[in-house]
């Protein structure tokens, strides 16, 4: 990472494994699980969490394992344990498709209820989700199919703006303090003399990406120009390991 980038993020590790930077000078702890915590907010952000992406699959005739939202949703309940936090955003695209909500287990669905009570819960919408979310807070949807928590459009969290889809760099604008999903970066390095992708952060200090938090997500690669042509300096990629989040510099990547 070189200088000028180290000095605007911050970087610090964390004893969990977890790596502590500033996006637009506000503390954000970016997770092992791929979320991202903003302490002072007492926030939780996860993006893309594609809930009933296997079943969706599976009415195509395409049979995936139909275990990903309770594993998904594993991941997210553990991070919920372990950090508390008051305030809950999903970053969009949080359901696979439109009839995502209906095809869940009961089970899944009562414990996103669950996961909601005591806390501001806030789903933003993707272009995936945005009939699905609207469906089911609507007046008349089913009780079965009724999700907790609140839908919003991009909003302000301090010195951030959530939305989901990041928007291109103009001349004028550096987008600062964007958080976002829905490209699902992910870094590839050369290691132990074969490629190992994983999926990760990508921030500037400036503005950040995050990583696709669902169990069936997949990954672009961070070097596309969909992501690097976002940030008008090389970015740091901070991917997730098995118990730490690797900064890697911009260099490095493949």
């Amino acid at each position: 990472m070189n200088a000028a980038l180290r000095l605007i993020l911050a970087p610090a590790r964390r004893t969990c494994g977890s790596l502590s930077v500033r996006i637009a000078g506000e503390a954000c702890v970016l997770r092992c699980s791929g979320a991202m915590w903003v302490p002072a907010h007492g926030a939780l952000i996860v993006a893309d969490l594609h809930l009933e992406k296997g079943s969706a699959f599976a009415v195509r005739g395409q049979m995936l394992p139909p275990y990903d939202s309770r594993a998904t949703l594993d991941r997210l309940e553990a991070e919920i344990e372990e950090l508390a936090p008051d305030l809950v955003v999903l970053l969009g695209d949080s359901f696979h498709d439109t009839r995502a909500v209906p095809r869940m287990a009961l089970e899944d669905r009562a414990r996103l209820d669950r996961l909601a009570t005591g806390r501001d819960w806030l789903w933003l919408e993707g272009n995936h989700d945005r009939e699905a979310l609207n469906r089911s807070m609507a007046r008349d949807a089913v009780s079965d199919a009724r999700l907790p928590g609140r839908i919003v459009g991009d909003m302000i969290l301090g010195r951030l703006r959530l939305t989901h889809e990041p928007e291109a760099l103009t001349a004028d604008d550096d987008r600062h303090g964007e958080v976002a999903g829905h490209l699902h970066p992910a870094a590839k390095v050369a290691a132990y003399g074969r490629g190992v992708r994983r999926p990760c952060f990508v921030t500037d200090g400036s503005r950040i990406v995050l990583p696709a938090f669902g169990a069936f997500t997949g990954g672009l690669n961070v070097l596309d120009p969909a992501i690097a042509d976002l940030f008008a300096s090389p970015p740091l990629a901070a991917a997730l390991g098995r118990d730490r989040v690797h900064a890697l510099d911009w260099s490095v990547l493949r």
